[in-house]
């Protein structure tokens, strides 16, 4: 039966991204009637879950702390893709759309995907336990990025309204590929053990036995098949992108719950794949995946929206607004008190949680 199911697997995550990229050629630039609109928008799902199931086959291959920066960064690059293609043809209203999802990303990783992980792994194990030094670091960076790329641009006065002029986006998008790049440096090369699991004894762990490690051959098809999923992620999403934002204006929401669908969306398999880890009692795993994915959300997005930026027609707004601000204020507090003891209790998990849904609420009723 396992031996049915992981073949069945196999097929699934093999047949899926072929046919995303299939029916991207069939549907490239034409309009699209409803009904393929819903077959593209059930295969672009799957082409997600593909992608994440890849990029976890070959995060395997190379181990932790490998594994969820490999698994941060190929989610991250599915966002760029999408923010950058429906910037491209969005014009003025598109002008918050990478503010908007960046914002959404960390709200949904600080909180949802911190929250659920703490959640789950307390009520599994009595309390999760994490490396405090690797998470307070991970942390650290993530509010230096938000706060320079998606605060700063409020409070500038060269540019009218919450925008960077030239100088100042290249050096926020500067800023960001540097410390993004230092942080990598530190989890992968010079403190690796600071981002690996441990024990309730505080103990590193240094391998994982809940599956076998797949061969060189695997990893490098996942690899090739995860290239085609994030192809056919990019191209469907740019075909559905005009029904999602009709969908949106139709249902009388603000034009920033766009940025909510697409970060939601491209972080639900990461959200799994957190949850899983969780689940084993490997939370510091799932915060690997958590903050290094806000951490790429911002240090990869940024520089990529200022270099499109160049040739997109309407106006960069990344500053945020007073209510979004206090909530990445209140975020950064309350992950720095849960940071600190190295362990967290239900309570920890709840509140951020609390917070993941008050920023719901305001995203649908500002």
């Amino acid at each position: 039966m396992i031996t049915r199911l992981r073949a069945l697997m196999a097929a699934w995550t093999t047949a899926v991204p072929v046919l995303a990229v299939v029916l991207l050629i069939l549907t490239w630039g034409r309009p699209l009637p409803a009904a393929v609109v819903v077959l593209a928008t059930l295969v672009l799902a799957g082409s997600v879950l593909a992608a994440v199931h890849h990029a976890e086959v070959v995060a395997h291959r190379v181990g932790e702390p490998f594994g969820s920066l490999a698994l941060a960064i190929a989610v991250t690059i599915i966002e760029v893709a999408l923010i950058v293609t429906l910037m491209v043809d969005g014009g003025d209203k598109s002008a918050t759309l990478a503010r908007d999802t960046v914002f959404a990303a960390v709200m949904i990783t600080c909180n949802g995907v911190v929250g659920l992980s703490l959640l789950v792994g307390s009520l599994r194990h009595g309390t999760a336990v994490f490396n405090a030094e690797g998470t307070g670091a991970a942390l650290a960076t993530v509010a230096t990025l938000a706060t320079l790329s998606l605060v700063l641009p409020t409070f500038t006065t060269s540019q009218p309204g919450p925008q960077f002029s030239g100088v100042q986006l290249t050096f926020a998008a500067l800023s960001s590929l540097i410390l993004y790049g230092l942080f990598v440096a530190t989890q992968t090369v010079r403190h690796r053990d600071y981002f690996l699991p441990i024990t309730r004894q505080g103990e590193v762990i240094t391998s994982d036995e809940h599956a076998s490690r797949p061969s060189a051959r695997t990893a490098g098809i996942s690899l090739g098949l995860l290239g085609l999923a994030l192809v056919g992620v990019v191209g469907l999403a740019k075909g559905v992108s005009p029904t999602i934002e009709s969908g949106v204006a139709a249902a009388g929401l603000h034009h920033a719950v766009v940025g909510v669908i697409i970060a939601l969306l491209v972080l639900l398999p990461e959200t799994i794949a957190a949850l899983r880890s969780a689940r084993r009692d490997r939370v510091q795993t799932s915060l690997n995946l958590a903050l290094g994915s806000a951490m790429a959300s911002i240090g990869l997005t940024i520089p990529a929206v200022a270099l499109a930026s160049v040739w997109l027609p309407g106006p960069l707004v990344l500053g945020l607004g007073a209510t979004h601000m206090l909530l990445l204020l209140l975020t950064v507090v309350v992950a720095s008190l849960t940071v600190v003891p190295g362990r967290a209790t239900p309570l920890q998990g709840g509140v951020h949680l609390v917070i993941f849904a008050a920023y719901l609420e305001l995203a649908v009723n500002p």
